[in-house]
């Protein structure tokens, strides 16, 4: 039985309804998924829309292509990398992606853990006490290369995808309106959103 992540399915970015109605149609057409489910241990990492309609069309023939990675934060960078390499991505999408790939290479690397963020760069720092690395610089300039960005706009990327976390636990949904362009917020108030405690 395949499972669904929330984490991991909500850095797909969302069909409309109009794209969700076609690949539906194309894959009935064709009787079966031609394309494989990637999974991870039992959990899905790339293929959601295509398992949905399963789902609803259990005659439907389907495969499966089991994926290995590292860990979870692992999972999560390779799901970012895969999306990024789409075609039809709002700049806020794109943003979003590559702010969440950033987030979770570093804490593949052990980026985050034990750590707060710096105030000026944005980044997660470490304590020399702790001998745990004092820049994420490596994991920056690597993103940055593979997306053809520059260092600041996935600095800036990690904060606007924190923000949009952050806004979106507070108010369920926001994260799709900001990606169908229903709401537009400038970048620095997602930003800010990332920075703020709970109650703000």
């Amino acid at each position: 039985m395949l499972r669904i992540d929330r984490e991991f399915a909500d850095q797909i970015p969302p069909l409309t309804e109009e794209e969700f109605a076609q690949l539906e149609e194309n894959i009935l057409l064709e009787g079966t998924v031609l394309m494989p489910l990637i999974v991870w241990n039992g959990v899905i990492v790339d293929g959601h829309n295509r398992y949905k309609i399963i789902q609803a069309h259990p005659e439907l023939q389907y495969s499966t292509y089991e994926k290995s990675f590292s860990d979870r934060n692992a999972a999560l960078a390779w799901i970012c990398k895969n999306q990024l390499g789409r075609r039809n991505l709002t700049p806020e999408q794109k943003k979003y992606l590559i702010g969440k790939q950033y987030g979770a290479e570093k804490a593949a690397h052990g980026g985050s853990r034990g750590t707060k963020r710096d105030q000026a760069t944005g980044e997660f720092t470490a304590s020399y006490e702790n001998h745990n690395m004092r820049s994420t610089g490596k994991t920056c300039d690597k993103i940055a290369k593979e997306n053809h960005v520059g260092r600041d706009y996935v600095i800036k990327a990690g904060r606007y995808a924190d923000g949009i976390d952050a806004a979106d636990q507070v108010e369920p949904g926001i994260r799709q309106e900001i990606f169908s362009g229903a709401i537009c917020p400038v970048e620095s108030a997602v930003q800010a959103v990332a920075l703020a405690s709970p109650e703000e």
